[in-house]
């Protein structure tokens, strides 16, 4: 064994020295404590960091589907009212699939249009027609940084709610931290909002164009590998945003788990998923302020809280437990439609059609309700 250094000698002692005092100073504190010290509970052990991503992910490579399309559904009606809105023994089919995890569709055009849907954990936009099948429209969506289209931090780098605004598409960018504008026609990316009060956003999950062509926002950080405040978060907190015409960016809330986000027919109800006490709803005046933040149906009338669309007459049609439950203006749930997958949000086409975005594929049914449309939407 080779000979210690005075210099190592010296660090050693000073260590065992404090070791010795440390654990004195213990002993000394155990034993004026008594038998108090050995009733205190050991503190649980912190968590364990999620391990990061080690690359990018793919989704099932997607099938060649044709109609007439498989069934993957059911309507269930709960009340008279909702035959206005969808036919009970209308049938639900699954158009496209090859999604790891399918969000945000929305439909582009008239009924000769076509639905562009969000991968987000693939980091793409896929486009779907009756006419055309499925193709990848954007890839990257979100994420796209040195040429790399993934971070080991990011769970979810693409895009996730999609909306039409502002003379192009609208988009949450959960992987890329922003709300961005996509020309429709270019495909290029324009950043609107990436931070607030100097402070990077979470990850933003849904959006919703307002009557003033205001941009409301959901910011929770669903999208992050760790989603607890640390190193990867600049923002403690989940907000409801409004991104004024002006690109001003104001917060209107913060709750615990926000998701889905809708405005109502006459811009004066603000509605808002949140997972642990189900759906909240504010007043809007008619410069975009809310107030008055209160329960608009709670989790013991259904589970879940995605995301929600709200229908040209005040119906909304929310991601839950069950499916997607749909409700009257007042908060009424008069039937869902059911699948054997989770689903995330839905979008009501030119086409007559509802979409409904469903884990690995996009589902749709025919309904009677139209789109909710506000100008430059």
């Amino acid at each position: 064994m080779q000979e210690k250094t005075a210099a190592t000698i010296r660090e050693t002692a000073l260590s065992r020295r404090q070791a010795i005092g440390t654990l004195a100073a213990a002993a000394s504190a155990a034993a004026f404590a008594g038998t108090t010290l050995a009733q205190t509970p050991t503190p649980p052990a912190p968590a364990t960091p999620p391990a990061p991503m080690t690359g990018p992910q793919f989704g099932a490579t997607p099938s060649d589907l044709k109609a007439p399309y498989l069934e993957a559904g059911k309507v269930t009606r709960l009340d008279p009212r909702l035959d206005a809105l969808i036919d009970a023994d209308a049938k639900v089919e699954k158009v496209c699939d090859g999604f790891l995890h399918a969000e945000g569709p929305v439909w582009v055009g008239d009924a000769n249009g076509y639905l562009l849907v969000s991968d987000t954990q693939v980091n793409n936009i896929v486009k779907w027609s009756p006419k055309e099948g499925r193709s990848v429209w954007l890839s990257p969506s979100g994420y796209d940084v040195g040429g790399m289209a993934w971070n080991p931090a990011i769970r979810e780098p693409g895009t996730n709610g999609l909306i039409l605004g502002r003379g192009g598409l609208i988009v949450a960018g959960s992987g890329g931290r922003a709300i961005f504008r996509i020309d429709l026609a270019t495909k290029k990316k324009t950043v609107l909002v990436d931070h607030y009060m100097g402070k990077r956003l979470n990850t933003p999950n849904d959006c919703v164009l307002g009557p003033d062509g205001s941009v409301y926002f959901t910011d929770p950080p669903y999208g992050l590998v760790n989603r607890n405040a640390g190193p990867d978060r600049d923002i403690d907190y989940m907000g409801i945003y409004r991104l004024a015409p002006d690109n001003s960016l104001h917060l209107i809330d913060t709750m615990t788990l926000p998701n889905g986000i809708g405005v109502s027919p006459d811009g004066t109800k603000l509605y808002s998923s949140d997972a642990t006490t189900g759906w909240v709803m504010w007043d809007l005046d008619k410069q975009g302020n809310a107030s008055n933040r209160r329960q608009f149906f709670g989790r013991e009338v259904v589970a879940g809280g995605d995301s929600l669309k709200i229908d040209a007459a005040g119906n909304m049609w929310a991601a839950t437990r069950e499916g997607v439950t749909v409700f009257t203006p007042k908060g009424e749930r008069i039937g869902f439609i059911g699948s054997d997958q989770g689903i995330s949000n839905c979008e009501i086409g030119a086409d007559g059609y509802l979409y409904i975005a469903s884990s690995t594929r996009v589902l749709r049914v025919k309904v009677k309700a139209k789109k909710l449309m506000f100008k430059g939407s």
